[in-house]
């Protein structure tokens, strides 16, 4: 069982939420959904400004073995991106807590945080 960071709030599918300064909030992919992906070598990431709705795809992850979308934990609208995961990928693979985080969003919905499952069940999930 991997060890979840239990200052993020999860997805069920597979991202995970970093609170920022005031509204805006950092996203990414859990370190279990790189495992499964195995080596990931393409990322599509949504655009700055772009208005995401919580539960709906956003982007896709593209490994060796497969192709899997990436879901927005929350709503709101993207503030911002990893631009360096266009030239390096690999960051998901290595540090997908750190380097490897994809968009950052001003989130529309305070309630949406709630809905989101803290490390303990979301260990309890993958488990």
């Amino acid at each position: 069982m991997s060890d979840f960071p239990e200052d993020l709030k999860y997805s069920a599918e597979h991202e995970w939420v970093r609170g920022g300064s005031g509204s805006t909030v950092r996203v990414g992919v859990t370190d279990y959904a790189v495992e499964q992906l195995s080596d990931i070598i393409y990322v599509s990431l949504p655009e700055v400004g772009d208005e995401l709705t919580a539960g709906e795809a956003c982007g896709e992850l593209e490994s060796t073995k497969s192709v899997s979308d990436i879901f927005s934990p929350i709503s709101g609208v993207v503030t911002a991106i990893n631009g360096t995961l266009a030239d390096a990928p690999q960051n998901l693979n290595t540090d997908p807590y750190g380097d490897g985080w994809l968009f950052e969003v001003e989130i529309s919905s305070g309630s949406d945080l709630d809905d989101l499952l803290d490390a303990v069940a979301y260990a309890e999930l993958t488990d």
